[in-house]
């Protein structure tokens, strides 16, 4: 750093970091996307199976499947009719309230979600887990789910801080 330069403030490291970020995200996705295991299903086909993998036995609502993925409400529920269709997941009416959608896996949803997901975890271990050591992806984990989790304490910019 020369005489005349002055440290980045907070902010402009902010912005720094989330460009490194996304940047590493967009880079990694694309390499994935072209990845040789996207025959059965599209990778955001994929993060639905996924998603609902994770969640309660019983299905989630459509409202919180959409708060963990990134589609529009309408995309996933058009997503959602044509795994549907295929037989991968399954619709009911919330029993608490008829207007709420509750989507599961199916049995065959479910396997094609594990073997999926088997060739996917190998590529991720490819791409992530050849380029950093396991301290440093114990380090990146913990930061990003502490970023992640702050979300909900951050006010919005629109909104009174």
């Amino acid at each position: 750093m020369t005489s005349g330069e002055t440290v980045p403030t907070n902010e402009r490291r902010a912005a720094e970091t989330w460009e490194s970020l996304f940047r590493t995200q967009v880079t990694i996705i694309r390499r994935l996307r072209a990845d040789d295991i996207w025959h059965e299903l599209s990778m955001g086909e994929y993060d639905v199976l996924y998603t609902l993998s994770t969640g309660p036995e019983g299905g989630m609502r459509l409202r919180d499947l959409n708060e963990n993925i990134l589609l529009a409400q309408s995309s996933l529920s058009r997503m959602v009719d044509r795994l549907s269709e295929r037989g991968l997941v399954r619709r009911a009416s919330a029993t608490d309230d008829a207007r709420g959608t509750i989507v599961s896996l199916t049995d065959a949803g479910r396997r094609l979600q594990r073997a999926t997901g088997r060739a996917h975890v190998r590529t991720i271990a490819r791409y992530v887990g050849e380029a950093l050591d396991p301290d440093e992806l114990d380090t990146l984990g913990r930061l990003l789910d502490k970023l992640r989790a702050a979300q909900a304490r951050i006010p919005s910019t629109g909104e009174p801080s």
